[in-house]
């Protein structure tokens, strides 16, 4: 499968809530960030990319890659 860009979790200024990207798309949106983020997580295995969680104030939180990388390269989780 062709990389799609990485997956990213921020807040929804417009609604309200959470949403998660890929690339320019919206994936999905929803009330709680962890809710996005397990969507996200689905959509980075599928893809072999990285997701990026952003917080409350739009800086990134965490980074964890499901890319072809070795799993010493990943040392958050």
């Amino acid at each position: 499968m062709t990389k799609h860009g990485d997956v990213h979790v921020f807040p929804n200024l417009l609604h309200g809530g959470w949403k998660t990207t890929q690339g320019k798309r919206t994936i999905m949106t929803g009330r709680s960030q962890a809710h996005c983020i397990q969507g996200g997580i689905r959509i980075a295995f599928r893809d072999h990319v990285d997701l990026v969680i952003h917080g409350r104030d739009g800086r990134i939180r965490s980074k964890d890659s499901y890319g072809n990388e070795s799993p010493a390269m990943d040392t958050e989780h």
